[in-house]
């Protein structure tokens, strides 16, 4: 590895003399530091935090990424701030490997953390028929409704109920948000299925929008089917050597009694 580029959130207010002091380091490490957006770099250190990740995926489309977290909790972007300079020291030395994250992609839009089909402005329930490979599964009624990758588990679909899947488990989980009937349980499924989502629509301001990643697609009106399915596309994810996933899951969500170190 010989260029580095770091993309920055510049509204955190360390993030600039972080990133000078980054910089400076990475160029005594032997690495060459490009502008991001410019020519094409081997890898990009993204300060900030998950959100400042996920638009560095948008941006950055198959450039593998390493997150440095200035963010709160930091899911992606997973390396705190006492462990940058070993970062860097690490990619320079070439200790780290490539994690190729799996997608989703809908309308031609791909996300590596979630698709979610929320619930239109009157703010009612939406119901939403859900069918796996052109089977029918179920109706939810509810808030909304999360199809998450792995990598995606722990953000919107963790919080609103659904379980924590590790990267290579090779799975989508569906989750549905605040739904209206107990029996609406998330659903984890092989991720080589194509998922297809079909709204009902009683009155005008009830139509559900989509979203890939935060970003609206689209809305849906009644009738619409919404289909969804893994990417062709994979996104890489940066891992330092020493990083042991478990140890960051048991940090970031305050699990206790643990003895697993990083």
């Amino acid at each position: 590895m010989k260029t580095v580029a770091f993309s920055v959130n510049d509204s955190k207010p360390a993030a600039p003399a972080v990133r000078d002091r980054l910089v400076s380091l990475a160029q005594r490490c032997g690495l060459t530091v490009v502008e991001a957006g410019g020519a094409s770099p081997d890898v990009v250190v993204v300060l900030g935090g998950d959100g400042t990740m996920l638009s560095a995926v948008h941006r950055f489309p198959g450039i593998p990424l390493l997150g440095l977290n200035l963010g709160s909790l930091g899911y992606l972007a997973s390396v705190e701030e006492t462990h940058f300079d070993d970062a860097i020291r690490a990619l320079a030395e070439g200790r780290y490997g490539v994690s190729r994250r799996t997608a989703l992609t809908v309308r031609g839009v791909n996300a590596l953390n979630d698709v979610v089909v929320s619930r239109g402005v009157t703010g009612h329930a939406i119901r939403l028929h859900f069918s796996v490979d052109g089977k029918p599964v179920t109706r939810f009624v509810a808030d909304g409704l999360v199809i998450a990758t792995p990598t995606g588990s722990t953000a919107y679909s963790l919080a609103a109920g659904g379980p924590v899947l590790m990267p290579a488990s090779q799975s989508f989980v569906v989750t549905p948000v605040c739904p209206h009937a107990l029996s609406s349980r998330p659903l984890v499924l092989k991720d080589d299925v194509r998922m297809a989502v079909t709204v009902e629509v009683r009155e005008a301001g009830d139509e559900p929008a989509v979203f890939a990643d935060g970003r609206q697609v689209c809305t849906l009106a009644a009738g619409d089917t919404l289909e969804i399915a893994k990417s062709s596309a994979t996104v890489p994810l940066v891992e330092l050597d020493a990083v042991n996933p478990y140890a960051v899951l048991t940090r970031k969500l305050g699990w206790s009694g643990s003895s697993i170190r990083p």
